[in-house]
């Protein structure tokens, strides 16, 4: 739904340049698995489940040789059953018509594969051994996870989370491959992670932290190119020419969050409405001039009291019925609170949303430069913890300036500012803080030196000092 910006023009009529756009093809869903493949079943009790059962026992029995069949079971028996039980039960019933594979997750997974191969390069050179940056990243990649979806859907319950009865709210809840993962919670709950392992291994934190810090940002580049395919963290209109649309229906069923954006705002109609906050009274804020709305009288500043038979008390309401409206091409008939009506004909869905900035793109090439950054500052640490620090500093600043063009998140906490630009002010103080730490601990000392690079088909590996 439509929330406050950063800045915002007074209201007044607007007219927007026409300028030839080039859609890009956009879609959150990019293929499904069927349950059954020419009557042969894949998911439930079928191939998938078996081809699991046969690959568990043999490392269960490759683990048994080693460490004894009690053992081997007390690691892994809770897995296997675990992951059965979700191929067996779980899947047939919540995903009937077949398992979406979506962008957004594809490309999560991508980007955490880039930063393990990244982290583990330069672990060996740093004397650490692959097992510990892949138990680490595994930790950290599912609290990240976690954390990431915990924090949407705490600040999205209203909105998007609950529905009219338990079941459809916990699969909204859970539907994390659709999109809805903060960046800020993923941090939170992969840096809990951090710590726990930092501490259960003895391994020196802010050493650990710098490795794997370019990592963190290489994976944040590869999940944004996520986000555009999905359609979520979007900017507000522009007539840039590297604009970007988005389509109607973004998969199955599944309105692309731009489009929903405009049509609830009432921007297809030729207005916008007031992105106040949804407890309070829908007003209108820009009327485009030429559009329907405009010739139909309406003027910026006017309170909407009343949809075709619908009294108005919120503004959540009148986005619902705007929204309604654009999906069933139906005409509206709005009363405003000077007591005029106003008649606006009924309009072809268009298939597309109105441009818009590509923040997700922004964002991502913002996050490979500075994971280059980082990279390539690595060498020239002189203390523990720098790289850490830079990181913490660098991104907060550009999130922060990026929050001024992206309208799916509200101002929170009377600040005027969205949760994420609250959150960079804090990161921004922690950085302030942890430069300071690094600084009166004086000396130069590395407790993870790069060794020197290692000539051909010489392994580089070592141990934690």
């Amino acid at each position: 739904m439509p929330s406050p910006v950063l800045w915002r023009p007074p209201p007044t009529v607007y007219r927007l340049p026409s300028t030839a756009y080039r859609p890009l093809p956009m879609c959150s869903e990019l293929f499904r698995i069927p349950l059954q493949w020419h009557g042969v079943p894949i998911f439930g009790f079928g191939v998938l489940l078996a081809a699991w059962l046969a690959l568990s026992a043999w490392g269960w029995r490759a683990m048994a040789r080693q460490l004894g069949w009690q053992a081997a079971a007390k690691a892994h028996l809770p897995t296997i059953l675990i992951v059965a039980a979700a191929i067996a039960l779980f899947i047939p019933r919540y995903f009937p018509s077949g398992v979406p594979i979506r962008g957004y997750g594809v490309m999560v997974l991508a980007g955490s594969v880039a930063g393990i191969l990244i982290a583990v390069h330069r672990a060996g050179r740093a004397g650490v051994p692959p097992d510990e940056i892949m138990g680490l990243t595994v930790a950290m990649f599912l609290a990240g996870i976690v954390g990431a979806r915990l924090f949407y859907v705490v600040e999205y319950w209203e909105e998007r989370i609950h529905k009219a009865d338990w079941q459809a709210t916990l699969k909204a809840a859970l539907s994390f491959t659709e999109g809805g993962l903060v960046i800020y919670g993923a941090f939170l709950g992969a840096m809990a992670a951090f710590f726990w392992y930092m501490r259960r291994r003895r391994l020196p934190a802010l050493a650990m932290a710098d490795l794997i810090a370019p990592s963190m940002l290489v994976g944040l580049a590869f999940g944004r190119v996520g986000c555009l395919l999905n359609g979520c963290c979007y900017g507000g209109e522009t007539a840039l020419p590297w604009a970007v649309t988005f389509p109607h229906y973004s998969g199955p069923e599944h309105t692309s969050p731009p489009y929903a954006d405009q049509a609830a705002s009432g921007r297809f109609y030729g207005f916008r409405l007031s992105a106040s906050g949804g407890d309070a009274a829908p007003v209108i804020d820009q009327v485009f001039a030429g559009s329907a709305a405009d010739e139909a009288g309406l003027r910026a500043g006017d309170q909407i009291t009343k949809i075709n038979e619908y009294s108005l008390g919120s503004t959540a309401a009148a986005q619902e019925l705007l929204l309604a409206a654009v999906e069933g091409q139906h005409p509206l008939q709005i009363r405003t609170a000077r007591g005029t009506e106003h008649a606006l004909p009924a309009i072809d869905a268009p298939s597309r949303s109105r441009p818009v900035h590509p923040t997700q793109l922004y964002e991502s090439i913002t996050a490979a430069l500075l994971a280059w950054v980082l990279w390539a500052f690595y060498p020239f640490r002189r203390r523990d913890g720098a790289v850490t620090a830079l990181m913490i500093t660098l991104y907060p600043i550009a999130r922060f300036l990026l929050e001024a063009i992206r309208i799916d998140e509200p101002a929170v906490f009377g600040t005027g500012l969205s949760i994420s630009q609250n959150i960079s002010v804090l990161l921004l103080a922690v950085a302030a803080g942890l430069w300071l730490y690094i600084r009166r601990r004086g000396g130069d000392s590395l407790a993870l030196p790069l060794k020197p690079t290692p000539p051909p088909g010489e392994p580089s590996s070592g141990q934690v000092r």
